[in-house]
């Protein structure tokens, strides 16, 4: 669990970076790739992961910057990493404005359920992290290039003189 808001600052500046490491590969193309017609777009996913910070960080009392959570998907990919860009940008701002690590145990109202702050935390990073998942499939199904994010892409081997795992 998240135990200070310095440490959820080291862990979210990695965390944002790496999902705007994958929103940067984005074309306005790619954002309709989808794995079956019936499921999310890959511009959907991303859009998803954009403003579920703003909404899950509202239930905790904390406004932030970007689009409302029920804003319509953008035509451009552009549109989403601005979005995304805003909202996770003042995150950090706006908790160091209004929480302290005496408040991460406060609990509040999440989906049903109570939740520490501290595991809201939790959850908002495993949650951009799951979608970032779903993403790589259908960046490659796109012909996206895939950035590495726990370690090197397949592509990124070769370029540092390595052999690819082999598939």
């Amino acid at each position: 669990m998240i135990a200070s808001i310095e440490e959820f600052a080291h862990l979210w500046d990695y965390e944002s970076a790496a999902t705007r490491k994958l929103f940067a590969e984005l074309t306005d193309a790619s954002l309709a790739q989808s794995v079956a017609r019936d499921q999310r777009t890959l511009g959907r996913i991303a859009w998803h992961i954009t403003t579920s910070v703003s909404e899950m960080m509202s239930r905790t009392g904390l406004t932030l910057a970007g689009p409302d959570p029920d804003a319509p998907l953008p035509a451009s990919a552009d549109a989403i990493r601005r979005g995304y860009d805003a909202a996770a940008g003042s995150l950090l701002q706006e908790m160091r404005a209004h929480w302290t690590d005496a408040t991460l145990p406060v609990e509040d109202q999440m989906y049903g359920e109570s939740w520490k702050r501290s595991q809201t935390l939790a959850v908002l990073m495993g949650h951009q992290t799951h979608h970032r998942g779903q993403m790589t499939v259908l960046m490659r199904q796109a012909g996206l290039k895939v950035p590495g994010v726990y370690g090197p892409a397949r592509e990124e081997w070769a370029a540092m003189g390595m052999t690819p795992p082999e598939v």
